[in-house]
């Protein structure tokens, strides 16, 4: 169950209550679920009791019962926990096995609209390099959610923004026929090039993304927010955890790695309980088996000696949760949203990924393969999101 399909099922255990006449007010035309806070539990949390209780006529307590009650018989809900003044926690029945089954399922597409929407776009951008790439990488998120998109560019863009950068424009000069729905893509720009191709006056600045290759470029345009100016360094090239585009790409590959070794090691992924039965937090013995085909010196992990197997609520949550930060990028022509994202996924996986594998003596179990089946779930969301970047998502690094 998705964010979204979760929200209609609390909407809909608020009209039921409404039908029997617990409560009595007018029924929102949405509900916000969100991860749960400090002091909560379960997979999200909703405030939708404090906010009915004023007009209910009701403490927020006695609507948070009413609205449990209604819940925990709707299909998908496993558990629902009141806390604090009013909260509605709640545990999806499943959620974790059936989340990762669709995520291993779509690969690259989880988060794409199923079918076209038949809504026309028409980008337009200035001949500035952070402009196209932007408006790139628009375009190809809009097209992930189902949008036919055209784009467009004041001026032939430069050779080396095709060939390096990998950009892709449908036509130049001004559009002839405008969109139903027509964008102008102008954010702060980079400072190579002018956004008046015929004003020479108008100076180049010598920050030039081009040397930092297609991947690095692409990431230093495109993670800043558009009204932020970009920095184009060679920090971008780095290969240290202070580098965000490096932590994303390392761990997808290592989740790569992990899917090798797990087949010379004679198992497969399989989505399941992460923990080894009767266990929360498995101690994982010390061993020497390592994951030889990615370096592992560069990012900090968790030490092999009293590992446990750490909560996963997070990485799930981060999972379920890229289908709206899809639609938010889409939304709002925002592609730095879902690189922000990438990075929140790559951070919450990444303390995981050392307790996958077997360690020592220990056999592989159906608590592995679960382990393994989470990790590919999150390689799969991390290389979807780079492609929708243009950014490559290599199995080796």
């Amino acid at each position: 169950m998705t964010p979204v399909e979760l929200s209609r099922t609390v909407l809909r255990a608020v009209r039921r209550a409404v039908d029997g006449g617990e409560l009595d007010v007018v029924v929102p035309g949405q509900v916000k679920v969100v991860p749960p806070g400090p002091g909560g539990c379960g997979d999200y949390a909703t405030n939708v009791a404090l906010q009915l209780a004023r007009p209910a006529g009701q403490p927020p307590l006695r609507v948070a019962e009413i609205l449990r009650q209604r819940l925990v018989q709707s299909d998908g809900i496993g558990d629902v926990v009141v806390t604090g003044p009013g909260f509605l926690n709640i545990s999806l029945r499943g959620s974790g096995d059936a989340l990762v089954r669709e995520i291993l399922r779509l690969g690259l597409r989880y988060g794409h609209a199923e079918r076209p929407t038949g809504q026309l776009v028409q980008l337009h951008a200035p001949h500035e390099v952070r402009a196209v790439v932007v408006m790139d990488a628009v375009a190809r998120i809009l097209r992930s959610q189902g949008a036919l998109v055209r784009t467009s560019c004041i001026a032939r863009p430069e050779p080396a923004w095709t060939d390096v950068l990998g950009v892709e424009v449908d036509a130049y000069g001004t559009p002839e026929a405008p969109a139903p729905l027509d964008t102008n893509v102008r954010p702060v720009p980079a400072g190579l090039g002018t956004l008046d191709p015929a004003d020479p006056a108008d100076p180049a600045d010598p920050a030039d993304p081009i040397p930092l290759g297609r991947d690095a470029a692409r990431w230093a345009l495109l993670h800043p927010a558009p009204h932020d100016r970009p920095r184009i360094t060679a920090d971008h090239l780095v290969q240290r955890e202070s580098n965000p585009l490096f932590r994303v790409r390392y761990a997808h590959a290592r989740t790569r790695a992990l899917s090798r070794n797990a087949a010379d090691l004679g198992f497969h992924a399989e989505p399941g309980d992460v923990h080894p039965r009767g266990d929360t937090e498995a101690a994982v013995p010390e061993t020497g088996v390592r994951e030889t085909d990615v370096q592992e010196t560069v990012v900090a992990e968790t030490a092999v000696a009293e590992t446990v197997v750490p909560d996963t609520t997070t990485l799930r949550n981060v999972l379920a949760d890229h289908p709206r930060v899809l639609q938010a990028a889409a939304v709002h022509h925002a592609p730095d949203r879902l690189a922000r994202h990438l990075v929140t996924v790559a951070d919450a996986v990444l303390p995981f990924l050392a307790v996958v594998l077997p360690r020592g003596a220990e056999k592989p179990s159906a608590a592995h393969r679960a382990r393994l089946a989470l990790a590919e779930a999150a390689g799969a969301v991390l290389a979807g999101g780079l492609t929708l970047l243009g950014i490559g998502a290599p199995d080796h690094l």
